[in-house]
């Protein structure tokens, strides 16, 4: 069984190596002010079929919002065609009469969580650095776009940059990977999450997959916040309300032009911040406060550096004995944002 298993990772390993990034580029397409890639052609790469693929995204349809991925019409599927063979020849039967889905950067990313394999991870690693070098390409030959457009895509570019390095450097490997797909398949429940020393990637996981499950609130209580704290919480659902209750502590604390930037790329996020004026030590995570299924999490590390060394996330059954302490902090004034 061993052999067999070393032989298909490297039969794996050759395919990543051929991947052709120029190849890859003229992959990636523009559709609704985004840029895309066809379902079909990120299977390819991940080693699925394109309907195991999109099989996978519905199934965890609660994670891929529009921005992350959306079936395309007809007239923007027939540009595509446009763009891959020059003429479109509109022949009954000659191109497939189901419409694509297309994935952002983001959903690419997403995807390695519901897909279960070495290759899909480096798969996608691959094609987001093509993503990063798009960008690059766009920031020095378009010098005439608008200044906030500019910042706003520069801003952008910085973070999958950021994301591509963590994902490179801390990536579990195969056997690490399946066992945590299974604690978090199964939902998270009274069990404690441990996130090893070194590995931000399953912390960014236990996150966003804590978030993702409130149905009304989230109230994030930590007195550091920063970039990653955001990003974390843009994984919850559509309308949800969120509060964060800090004072922004740090060598380097949250800034009004940083969360601004945020919102221009995860416009439906909106978040109300309170301070919480020296009177929290812990971090705690509390989801749906105040509802028959409300729920609060003990976190022994901020959001913002977890994974950077070893901690622990574990739900509190006592919430009741909490209750006092949240409606009081909830009352505190506004924590304004430093520019």
């Amino acid at each position: 069984m061993t052999d067999k298993i070393e032989i298909i990772d490297k039969k794996e390993i050759i395919l990543l190596d051929q991947i052709d990034k120029e190849k890859v580029k003229s992959q990636i397409y523009e559709v609704r002010g985004l840029r895309v890639m066809l379902d079909s052609d990120i299977a390819a790469y991940f080693g699925v079929e394109t309907a195991a693929l999109n099989r996978a995204m519905k199934r965890n349809i609660k994670r891929f919002p529009p921005k992350f991925c959306f079936q395309i019409s007809r007239e923007e599927y027939h540009e595509i065609l446009r763009c891959q063979f020059g003429i479109l020849e509109l022949e009954q039967g000659k191109y497939s009469k189901y419409l694509p889905y297309v994935y952002t950067e983001h959903g690419l990313s997403m995807l390695t969580s519901v897909l279960h394999t070495d290759r899909a991870i480096e798969a996608s690693i691959l094609i987001m650095e093509v993503f990063v070098e798009v960008a690059h390409y766009i920031l020095q030959n378009t010098p005439l776009l608008p200044y906030e457009d500019l910042k706003l895509l520069q801003n952008k570019q910085e973070k999958l940059s950021d994301k591509i390095q963590d994902i490179e450097k801390n990536m579990v490997k195969k056997d690490e990977l399946s066992d945590f797909m299974k604690l978090f398949d199964t939902g998270i429940r009274n069990e404690e999450i441990l996130i090893l020393d070194g590995e931000p990637f399953k912390a960014d996981f236990a996150y966003q997959k804590i978030y993702g499950t409130a149905e009304h609130s989230i109230i994030v209580i930590d007195d550091y916040l920063g970039l990653k704290t955001l990003r974390h919480l843009a994984s919850a659902k559509s309308g949800i309300q969120i509060t964060i209750i800090s004072d922004n502590k740090g060598k380097n604390p949250l800034k009004l032009t940083e969360y601004n930037d945020f919102l221009k790329e995860y416009p439906d996020v909106k978040i109300n911040f309170i301070a919480s004026l020296g009177r929290i030590h812990d971090r705690y995570i509390a989801i749906d406060f105040g509802r028959e299924n409300e729920k609060l999490y003990h976190c022994g590390a901020s959001s913002k550096d977890a994974g950077r060394k070893i901690t622990t996330i574990l739900e509190i059954k006592g919430i009741a004995d909490y209750r006092t302490t949240l409606e009081s902090l909830l009352s505190n004034r506004e924590l304004k944002l430093n520019l």
